[in-house]
């Protein structure tokens, strides 16, 4: 029954009820109807047995006239009763009309018939005493009534008085059959009330039952998940709404312990995160005020060095300046040199030319001194005439040994000088070649200088750029140690929410197998210590 909804089992169960209802409803219709037919052979034999009573009555009251006619002396009393007897005739007839027209049973049409047939005898006998009468006979008339009148007049009685009596048979058997009927409706709609109420009571039973029990076992199942009891598994037997309701409460229970046990192992887990980044933070802080006095050193060194650069690049400038300043001179060195060795070539030129011409007067001198010594001869051949001429050739050639000697001495020097002067040209080529290549150098070194004071300028910039960039990274772990702070009061908070969290989810209570909290508070942290960032220099703030 369980596997059926709630909503078909209240329909079933109002269905049965209903049914039971409607079963009392055709019962009891039945049994009304049957009453109803019943009070209307009742009513109708009621309206048959007034007929018959007011037949009865105006048979009475026109055979007492008929008899105070009868018994009368002479016509008053007949003119006396005529038109009232003419009257209740004519009443009694249409009471008889009445009478037929309503009547059914056959018994009492029979009856009624012979009331009638009666009745025509009793009004025929009772003209004939009226015309007896009217003619004056009253002993005729006396005599008739005695004769015929007043025993037909009792048989007219006796029928009606019969017809009255089955009348009020018929009616009280009709009165015994509503009472009877009443009484059976009243009995059955009884015993079907007392069923009906019992079907409903116990359909009523068992639907609550069937639905007070799980709905405890579902109030009792949220009110342990409400106290935060989670270890009670839920039997979630049935398919209606509460089995619907145990399997959803069963599902949420099971989402939720899942939920709490995650909670509670992410509560932990929050919990020594932030007691680690506290930590971390505290040693960030200390390291960010440790970089923060580096920054500082580092900035003041970089001041110095963007000063030591910048005299570099200065001194570098006036030294590519001196640089091109001595290249000049040593390309104007290097023409001089070069003029230098050119005169040097024409002084070897012309020192060789200076020997030749010592060689040609060595060979004058040479031919003088054999032209003298042939003189000589020719005087010593000549004897004293020859004397004179003799100590002329003899001076001619002293003078020549003289000039020879003269000339040797000068070749000597001349050759000295030419060996000086080929060496001094020669050296004059190699100071030509040194100045050339010192020239070379000197634009070697000028376009070096150019180069390096080039490098001092970019240098001097990138001194300038990188401390620009130092003080922004000092700007920066002034801002980091700010953050730091604002890092470690977060943690802080983040620390104390997770162990408020912990708290919270404390109160659910898990099935074994689903803990996953081995403590209910999480793990204290060291406590961060962390001071104010250290206010840095002007020079380094700005």
């Amino acid at each position: 029954m369980n596997n059926l909804k709630i909503s078909t089992r209240l329909a079933l169960g109002f269905a049965v009820i209903i049914a039971v209802f409607l079963l009392l409803a055709g019962v009891t219709a039945w049994r009304v109807n049957m009453v109803s037919e019943a009070s209307t052979r009742m009513e109708r034999s009621a309206e048959l047995l007034q007929l018959a009573g007011n037949w009865q009555g105006d048979v009475r009251q026109n055979s007492a006239r008929s008899l105070a006619v009868g018994y009368s002396e002479g016509g008053t009393m007949l003119d006396f009763f005529k038109e009232a007897m003419a009257a209740t005739t004519r009443g009694t007839t249409e009471t008889q009309k009445a009478f037929l027209a309503k009547v059914q049973d056959s018994e009492s049409r029979k009856r009624a018939e012979n009331v009638g047939e009666v009745r025509k005898t009793w009004i025929a006998t009772r003209d004939q005493v009226n015309v007896l009468k009217a003619a004056g006979d009253d002993a005729g008339g006396r005599a008739l009534v005695e004769k015929k009148f007043l025993p037909i007049t009792d048989d007219y009685i006796r029928a009606t008085q019969a017809l009255v009596d089955g009348e009020a048979a018929h009616v009280h058997a009709a009165q015994q059959e509503v009472k009877e009927m009443f009484q059976q409706l009243y009995l059955l709609g009884a015993v079907l009330l007392v069923l009906t109420l019992a079907a409903a009571v116990f359909i009523g039973w068992r639907l609550s039952r069937s639905i007070s029990s799980r709905v405890d076992a579902a109030r009792l199942a949220a009110q342990r998940i409400g106290e935060g009891d989670l270890s009670q598994p839920l039997s979630a037997a049935g398919k209606d709404e509460i089995g619907q309701l145990l399997q959803a409460l069963s599902t949420m229970q099971d989402n939720l312990s899942r939920v709490v046990s995650n909670v509670r192992q992410g509560s932990e887990s929050v919990a020594t995160a932030s007691a680690e980044i506290a930590q971390g933070n505290q040693d960030l802080s200390a390291r960010t005020e440790s970089q923060a006095s580096a920054l500082e050193e580092t900035a003041a060194s970089m001041e110095e060095l963007s000063s030591t650069v910048k005299q570099n690049a200065d001194n570098a400038k006036q030294a590519n300046q001196l640089a091109q300043s001595a290249s000049s001179v040593a390309i104007q060195g290097g023409e001089v040199v070069a003029q230098v060795v050119d005169t040097m070539k024409g002084i070897n030129t012309s020192s060789q030319r200076i020997s030749d011409i010592i060689s040609v007067i060595d060979g004058i001198a040479f031919q003088t001194n054999i032209l003298a010594l042939n003189a000589a001869v020719e005087a010593a051949r000549a004897g004293e005439q020859g004397r004179g001429f003799a100590v002329v050739a003899s001076e001619v050639r002293s003078l020549a040994g003289r000039s020879a000697d003269a000339a040797k001495e000068i070749k000597n020097l001349i050759n000295d000088s030419v060996e000086r002067v080929e060496q001094g040209t020669a050296l004059v080529g190699q100071a030509g070649a040194t100045m050339t290549e010192v020239v070379s150098s000197i634009r070697r070194v000028t376009d070096i200088m150019g180069e390096i004071s080039a490098a001092s300028s970019e240098q001097s910039a990138g001194v300038s750029q990188v401390g620009e960039a130092v003080t922004q990274m000092d700007q920066a772990t002034q801002q980091n140690a700010a953050l730091v702070e604002e890092m470690a009061a977060a943690a802080s908070s983040l620390k104390s929410q997770a162990q408020d969290l912990v708290g919270t989810v404390a109160v659910f209570k898990l099935a074994q197998g689903q803990e996953g909290f081995a403590s209910s508070s999480p793990r204290a942290a060291a406590p961060a210590n962390h001071s104010a960032p250290k206010q840095l220099s002007p020079a380094r703030a700005a």
